[in-house]
């Protein structure tokens, strides 16, 4: 089968002759994941959401949600639910560039045909779509890619542990540490850190054991107290963003965008940080083309849409 303009990995096929009138395009992150049911055509027909797919934190669990946001989708579009296992599907996913999951997904997966990649190539096709640049998707987590011609090149993406710097999950977890860092006296405290405190009952040790528990997506809900007091010109606050801002920067930079190119933010925190950027990244801007579902649906169309009648 050609594939066209995109390169696609890990390509399963059910058997049965291969002839569809629908299409998934699904995309799949650390805090949610959502679908979209189309013709071959691309006409979205039905959308469907539902909770984490990030298959290297939870390979079930993402199957799952993955499966109920097509169902949703759909159900959306006024179609059968059973037809799931007679559509094909594009996803782009969180945890696709470590280890085997995309393999163990692709065993799991009911449709008729799966295309599992990152959500870092959908989001860049959609952002751009055939234009060359990058982008930066920054949300629980955070990854960069650019596109040259056919060239890629992507950055980050390795995960809440060691990675996803800049992402809400690790301003969220730096703010826990803020504020236990200020409760010891070692760091200066804020309204922010003492908000902190108040929020697991002025107990360090509650705090503590929360952290040994929590998700990235856990880390991330605390993102928004960070810009709640950021308006208000808090010092921990301040010192946070500034500190995600240059970290963004720093993966921009090993990109090397040249003259002409153009930058996409996307995710949760993308509208946060736009304002926040260096001048010389805010000049290169681009509001996306589509977002990440919308280029899952257009690598789906490439796919899989010539080969029904749509």
């Amino acid at each position: 089968m050609a594939l066209g303009y995109w390169y696609f990995i890990g390509i399963i096929k059910v058997g049965g002759k291969f002839g569809v009138k629908l299409i998934l395009g699904i995309d799949g992150g650390g805090t949610s994941c959502r679908a979209a049911l189309a013709r071959t055509s691309g006409e979205v027909l039905g959308y469907g959401k539902s909770g984490s797919a990030n298959i290297m934190t939870d390979l079930h669990g993402a199957r799952d949600s993955i499966v109920e946001a097509a169902r949703l989708a759909f159900a959306d579009a006024g179609q059968n639910p059973l037809l799931l296992s007679s559509t094909p599907a594009v996803l782009g996913l969180a945890g696709t560039n470590v280890g085997d999951y995309r393999q163990q997904l692709l065993e799991i997966l009911p449709f008729h045909e799966s295309a599992v990649e990152s959500d870092a190539l959908i989001a860049l096709h959609g952002a751009l779509g055939r234009h060359d640049g990058a982008i930066a998707i920054i949300g629980t987590g955070s990854i960069f890619m650019s596109r040259r011609g056919r060239q890629t090149r992507t950055i980050g993406g390795w995960g809440f542990k060691l990675g996803d710097l800049g992402g809400g999950a690790r301003l969220g977890r730096d703010l826990l540490e803020e504020a236990l860092l200020a409760h010891d006296g070692i760091h200066d405290g804020s309204s922010l850190a003492r908000a902190v405190l108040q929020h697991f009952e002025n107990d360090p040790r509650n705090l503590v054991e929360f952290a040994a528990r929590a998700k990235p997506r856990d880390f991330g809900s605390f993102a928004p107290m960070v810009f709640e007091h950021f308006a208000q010109g808090d010092a921990v606050a301040e010192t946070l963003v500034a500190r995600s801002v240059d970290n963004i920067e720093e993966a921009l930079d090993t990109l090397d965008l040249a003259a002409g190119e153009r930058l996409c933010l996307l995710g949760g925190l993308a509208d946060f940080v736009a304002p926040r950027l260096s001048p010389g990244y805010r000049k290169i801007l681009e509001p996306p083309l589509r977002d990440a579902l919308g280029g899952a649906v257009e690598m789906a169309v490439e796919l899989f849409g010539k080969s029904g009648s749509g």
